[in-house]
């Protein structure tokens, strides 16, 4: 029996070489167990590398040392905090509903997970070639706001509902802006793969309309809560939003959910704006999309350390005043664009067009900008002189 040698790691090259071994039905139960297997693992321990990364980092930029207790410059951090979590008590409220209680953290967890199942990470590389991928991202994001909202009803405590409420309101808000900023991409694709939208960037997408990249980082960041959006869930009161109540390995699972979706998201981005695996010769595409995410993942944690909270009413503000509106100019833009560009008979955009597209974008995005700066901004050197409190006895004269 002549056994076939695997020429990709994609699910069918690995289930073809296991049918040789056992039946189709057995062959597709392994694969599907075995590539599930390591994509899990591997995101894991990628995650539990970025926690340690990204404690060492902001501790840097804020002049403070991070993580260096255990192992060498801190690495063994991570496994130190999940043997913690697992000796915790895992309580749980006497009124809650335990199933629904149980199952929101893995439902936000696999919500995550299902987004790298049809990402190219390279050269015949991935799980599954959708046809309809940039959807399927969009689609299984939205999941977050029902495992939210879950968790929060589950908890029958006010704080962790007002929290569940406010995550909600702020993914359903920013979940508009960023299949805009995605829709950019798809238009000048023409497809929703994602095998087609990295083997058509020419030109990186994030030079090419650089407005649609801004919307889809800053909605991401938000879907994320993260800073300069983490405020949302529990801002006025010393309360952790909707996972409150949970603890142990439940709260763990919260938490590699929410450190799991910078590189998630870095891995979306790397497909959609950075052109994936491409790259230059002879350096293996892998290594160009590794060292994309990585570059990614830096600039969320410069956004993080950096960057001041935002008021909920800001927050909301922004997405609707600001990323909406981008996103529809950022659309009408290049829809324009194409229209006036792309081959007539083809229907295809020459790198001279990508290059003449970025020109005109770049303007666009830099007027719209300022534009919206002058409109909503507010003119801070102006302040106004303080006035003096009725309340406050501050200048009485002493007996």
């Amino acid at each position: 029996m002549e056994i076939p040698l695997i020429g990709s790691l994609d699910f069918l090259s690995v289930q073809s070489l296991i049918s040789s071994f056992f039946p189709d039905w057995m062959a597709y139960l392994i694969a599907g167990v075995l590539l599930s297997f390591m994509v899990i693992n591997a995101m894991v321990i990628s995650t539990a590398l970025y926690t340690w990364f990204e404690r060492r980092v902001i501790g840097r930029f804020h002049s403070r040392l991070g993580p260096n207790r255990w192992g060498p410059f801190g690495l063994f951090q991570p496994l130190a905090d999940v043997v913690k979590l697992m000796t915790k008590e895992d309580t749980v409220p006497e009124s809650a509903d335990r199933m629904v209680f149980n199952v929101a953290p893995v439902i936000l967890l696999t919500s995550t997970l299902l987004v790298v199942s049809v990402i190219p990470f390279g050269d015949n590389t991935f799980l599954g070639r959708l046809n309809v991928g940039a959807i399927f991202i969009i689609g299984i994001t939205s999941v977050n706001t029902i495992a939210i909202l879950a968790a929060g009803w589950a908890s029958r405590n006010k704080y962790a509902m007002l929290g569940a409420m406010r995550g909600v309101a702020m993914l359903v808000s920013y979940e508009v802006p960023m299949a805009l900023g995605i829709t950019g991409v798809v238009l000048m694709v023409g497809s929703l793969s994602l095998y087609d939208i990295v083997l058509l960037q020419e030109i990186p997408f994030w030079i090419v309309q650089p407005m649609g990249f801004l919307v889809f980082m800053a909605a991401a960041s938000a879907e994320m809560s993260r800073t300069p959006f983490d405020q949302i869930e529990a801002e006025s009161e010393l309360g952790a939003g909707y996972h409150t109540e949970y603890s142990g390995m439940k709260f763990a699972i919260f938490q590699l959910a929410e450190f799991m979706a910078p590189v998630v998201t870095a891995i979306v981005a790397t497909v959609l704006f950075f052109g994936g695996d491409r790259g230059w010769d002879p350096v293996p595409g892998q290594i160009w999309f590794i060292s994309k995410v990585f570059l990614i993942i830096f600039l969320l944690l410069w956004v993080r350390a950096t960057w001041p909270r935002l008021r909920i009413d800001q927050i909301m503000a922004f997405a609707w005043k600001g990323l909406f509106l981008m996103s529809l100019i950022n659309i009408f833009a290049v829809s324009l664009e194409i229209i006036l560009l792309q081959d007539p008979v083809t229907g295809l955009l020459e790198p001279n067009d990508l290059w003449v597209m970025s020109a005109i974008n770049w303007v666009i995005t830099i007027a719209t900008i300022a534009c919206m700066v002058k409109i909503f901004g507010k003119r801070k050197w102006d302040r106004p002189m303080p006035k003096k409190s009725p309340l406050a006895n501050m200048y009485a004269e002493g007996d």
